[in-house]
C-alpha cells in the first residue's frame, strides 16, 4: 500500500528512542523527511543518522526539551528551514513519574501539564500556520491506553494525558476547515524502556521478579504479550498517511486486547 508520504515533512517529538523512534523510522521509511528532538544532543545526533542510514531518507536531530516554551518554535522552525513546511506533527513525550496521589506534591503536577499537555498545545499550535499554508496535515498524539482504562499507580499520566484527548477532539473540529486532521494514538503495554522501568518498579514495591510480574501483566492482554513499537509506529504511519484522509478527532488503542471496554 502506497501511503503517499514521499517528500512529506514530519516532525516528530522525544524520538531518540523507543516510541518517538519508532514513529520516526516507519515515516521515513515511508519516505518523509523528518526532524527529529530530544533532550540530549548526543542521542538524537545519533538517532538521526542512523534513521537515515536505514531509510534514506533525510533526517534531522535537534536538542530540545519538549517541556519548555522554546522548545516548539525551535523545532519546528527547524522543519521549515531546512525542509520549507510540516505536513505531519507526531506529539510525543516521555511519561511523568509513577506513585499515589498522596507521593506528587503541586511541582509534580505542573511538571507533568508542561511535558505531557502544554508541550501537544505548543507544538500544535505552532504547526498550525505551516500547514495551512501547505493545504492541510496531520497531529497525532501518542498518549497512553490510560486515557481510556486509567493505570494504577499512574496518577499523574492518568490525570494529565486525558487533556490532550480533550485538546485534539476541539482541534480536530475546529481545524477540519483547514484539512488538518487531529487524531489519538494510546499505546497500551509496549516493550519500551519506560514499560520495562515501570514493571521493575511494581515487581520491587511487591517483592516480586521481574519475570513473575511480565507474566502476571501479559496474562491479562489478550494476544499475550507485550507489542512492539513497530507495531504502534504503523498505525501512527498510516493516520498521517492519504489514506486516512477520513479520520479526525479518533482515539484507537494499541494494546494487544487490553482495553475491556466497548469504546
Amino acid at each position: 500500500m502506497d501511503l503517499g508520504l514521499k517528500d512529506k515533512v514530519a516532525v516528530v517529538c522525544a524520538s531518540s528512542r523507543g516510541l518517538g523512534y519508532a514513529c520516526a523510522w516507519e515515516l521515513a521509511n515511508e519516505g518523509a523527511k523528518v526532524v527529529i528532538c530530544s533532550r540530549s544532543e548526543e542521542n538524537i545526533k545519533a538517532a538521526a543518522e542512523q534513521i537515515e542510514k536505514e531509510t534514506g531518507s533525510q533526517t534531522v536531530g535537534v536538542a530540545a526539551d519538549v517541556s519548555t516554551q522554546e522548545a516548539a518554535e525551535f523545532v519546528v522552525g527547524t522543519a521549515v528551514e531546512n525542509f520549507g513546511t510540516v505536513n505531519i506533527l507526531v506529539n510525543n513525550a516521555g511519561g511523568p513519574p509513577p506513585g499515589p496521589f498522596e507521593a506528587h506534591d503541586d511541582a509534580a503536577w505542573l511538571a507533568a501539564f508542561e511535558l505531557n499537555l502544554l508541550s501537544a498545545v505548543r507544538f500544535s499550535r505552532a504547526v498550525a500556520a505551516p500547514m495551512r499554508a501547505a493545504g492541510g496535515g496531520r497531529i497525532i498524539n501518542i498518549t497512553s491506553i490510560a486515557v481510556k482504562q486509567p493505570v494504577d499507580g499512574l496518577i499523574l499520566s492518568n490525570a494529565v494525558r486525558a487533556g490532550v484527548v480533550g485538546l485534539a477532539k476541539t482541534l480536530a473540529n475546529e481545524l477540519a476547515c483547514d484539512r488538518i486532521l487531529v487524531n489519538n494514538v494510546c499505546p497500551g503495554f509496549i516493550e519500551t524502556d519506560r514499560s520495562v522501568s515501570l514493571l521493575k518498579n511494581r515487581a520491587e514495591s511487591q517483592g516480586k521478579t521481574y519475570d513473575k510480574v511480565l507474566e502476571a501483566l501479559c496474562a491479562g492482554i489478550p494476544l499475550g504479550r507485550m507489542g512492539k513499537p513497530a507495531e504502534l509506529a504503523a498505525l501512527v504511519a498510516f493516520l498521517a498517511s492519504e489514506r486516512a484522509g477520513y479520520i479526525t478527532g479518533a482515539t484507537i488503542q494499541v494494546d494487544g486486547g487490553l482495553l475491556r471496554a466497548l469504546m
